[in-house]
Order: C-alpha cells, then structure tokens, then sequence
C-alpha cells in the first residue's frame, strides 16, 4: 500500500508539472500563429508526424506563405499534441490508481475520475479548434479546460501529500475564518472570470488593441462596442451578421480585461493581505501577493512593449502559477487541519515528509 501511495503521489505531482507545461506550451501555440500548423486532427496531413508529412505541407506553406501552415509551425502544433496525449495517459493510470487506493483518506477517486472527464472534453476542444479554425469561444474553452486541469490536479496532489489530514490549528470555528474561507471562494471566482477574460482577449488577438497605459487611446472611457464584442457564437474576426470586427469591439474586450484586472486583482490583494497577517498561513499570503505582483508586472509590459512572444507566453504561465496557488490557499483555508507546522513555514517540507514516507 505504501509503495503504491508513494506511486499516486509522484505521478500526481508530475502530471501537474507536466500541465503547467501543456497550457503554456499551448499558449505559446497559439500566440506563435502556429494553431492551424496542421489543419487536421489529431494527426498532420493525415499522418503521425510532421516529417511525415513534410511535402504536403511545403505545398501548402509554396501555395500561402503567409498563411497559418509551415514546418515549424507544424512541429510546434504537434509537440503540443504530444505533450496533452501524454497527460492524458498519465491522468488515466492515476486514476486507476486512486481506485486502487480508494479507501485511503489521501486518495480522492472522484476527483481522478472527474479529471478523466475533463481531459476527455479537452480533447474534444482540441480537436475543435483546429476543425472549426480557431473559433474565439472555442480556443477560450479549451485554455480554460486547461486550467481546470491544472486546478484539480493541484487539489489532488495537495490531497495525496496529505494537505489535509495533518497541521495547525486556524481556528475554523471562528467567523474571521469563515469570512476567510468566503473571501479566498470569492476571490478565486473572480481569478476564473479574469483569466476567461484574458483568454478571450487573447483568442480574439484583441492584446494590442490598446497600446497605451493606463489609458486606451488617451481615455479611461474608450469608444468601445460592446454588443460585438462579447458575441460568443461566432467566427474569428467576424460579428455575429459575417462583417469584420471592428477596431471599437477589439478595443471594447481589451479595456473589459482591464478592468477585470482591477477588480480580481483588488479581491486577490486583499486575501494575500489577510492571509500574511495570519502567522499560519503567512506562506500562502505570500506566494498569492508574490504570483499577483509578478503577474500584474507581465501585464503592463505586454501592453507597453507591444506583446512579445516570451512576455506573453510567460503572462499565460502567471496565469496558470495563480490557480495554482489559489487552490493551496483554499486547500489551507478549507481543512479542518492545513499542514503541519513545519510545512506552514517552509512549503517544500510538505513534500520532503512525503517522499520520507513513501520511502519508510
């Protein structure tokens, strides 16, 4: 039983790793115009490889050259695939290992299971996105397929190296700590609309449609349009009625984003604020106002130098590093018993007890 929780537990934190680096590596896709780099699915031209594939895609890259298909767009598309096929697998064996250990308080079945599910959707929307070309709602359905991915696995390894079974008292009785607990909910919901924000905006290739700050186009009261801007049944570029989207609708998703920013980043200050006036859970206060600045920081630079390529990629890694921490803050906030003592000090002795278990 020990040999095989010691399994559970490092697949489970592998296979978050290993999400974190899907999502941005697909984000990259994405911002490199590479999303279309096989216009098919789930191989390239109807083969396993690019290299195979090799003269059908010269043809099509001789045919546009500026078009969506080249060698190493091809690649980029494909490793990406790859890289999901290969978290998929792994979601599936911790799964079937969370049924093995289903009667372990640090096994969570319904979570692997529902993980199962997601994955699954996942590659539906994957599939999607590149037969339906890159559809806005479904690109930003699939970026937040990934983080949910993302957030249930960093439940479940927080759960597997027993996060809630063991720590300190917080005192869960008391109302301070309920209007926590509500705060850290609240704030986390605000974070999924922020970040659905910013996939949309993202997916629309609305980042540079404001390129001053704080201000767009010299106002906090930009025209904007609104009605067009958050149609959601709709082609890439295109209103509703088929007419190209307009510079206003661009604008209007952008300045949208903005201000999610002030009110997801306010809501999250204040939590990281709280929770560091606390001595017990001064860790994760922290590493929220840390992962929030740093966030915050890649924003205003992505607008100001005009998006590069790493910036960008790396404002979808903060993105992701926030779930990721929201979900330990709610884990710590949520239990009845956070983690030990030690651990509330210094995150990584979480894990240390853990690998020191597997190995007694």
């Amino acid at each position: 039983m020990k040999a095989t929780l010691a399994l559970y537990r490092r697949l489970a934190l592998g296979a978050l790793l290993l999400t974190f680096v899907v999502v941005v590596f697909g984000a990259y896709v994405r911002l490199a115009d590479a999303g279309l780099g096989c216009p098919d699915w789930p191989g390239c031209y109807g083969k396993p490889t690019p290299a195979q594939a090799a003269d059908a895609i010269r043809d099509a890259h001789a045919a546009a050259p500026h078009g969506p298909v080249s060698l190493p767009k091809a690649w980029k598309e494909m490793i990406h695939r790859y890289l999901a096929a290969a978290l998929g697998l792994l979601i599936v064996g911790i799964a079937v290992l969370a049924w093995r250990l289903r009667d372990s308080p640090r096994a969570a079945p319904g979570v692997a299971g529902a993980l199962v599910a997601v994955v699954m959707l996942q590659g539906l929307l994957g599939k999607w996105t590149v037969t339906l070309l890159l559809k806005p709602a479904i690109v930003t359905a699939h970026l937040l397929g990934g983080l949910t991915t993302l957030a249930l696995l960093a439940w479940l390894t927080l759960c597997a190296l027993g996060a809630r079974q063991s720590g300190v008292d917080m005192g869960h009785d008391g109302p301070s700590h309920r209007r926590m607990v509500f705060g850290a909910r609240l704030a986390f919901v605000l974070l999924a609309g922020q970040i659905a924000l910013g996939g949309w905006t993202s997916t629309n290739y609305a980042a540079l449609a404001c390129l001053d700050f704080p201000a767009c186009h010299g106002s906090f009261a930009p025209d904007a349009d609104y009605a067009n801007a958050f149609h959601v049944v709709r082609e890439l570029g295109m209103t509703a009625d088929g007419e190209l989207l307009s510079n206003a609708a661009l604008t209007a998703i952008h300045w949208a984003h903005r201000v999610g920013a002030l009110v997801a980043g306010g809501a999250l200050f204040l939590l990281g604020w709280a929770l560091c006036r606390r001595r017990a859970t001064f860790d994760t206060g922290a590493a929220l106002l840390v992962a929030l600045t740093l966030q915050i920081g890649l924003g205003i630079a992505n607008v100001l130098l005009s998006l590069p390529l790493p910036l960008a990629a790396a404002h979808n890694a903060g993105a992701a590093l926030l779930v990721g921490v929201m979900v330990w803050v709610n884990v710590r906030l949520g239990a009845p018993n956070a983690l030990p003592a030690s651990a509330g000090r210094r995150p990584g002795r979480a894990l240390a007890i853990a690998i020191e278990e597997g190995r007694s």
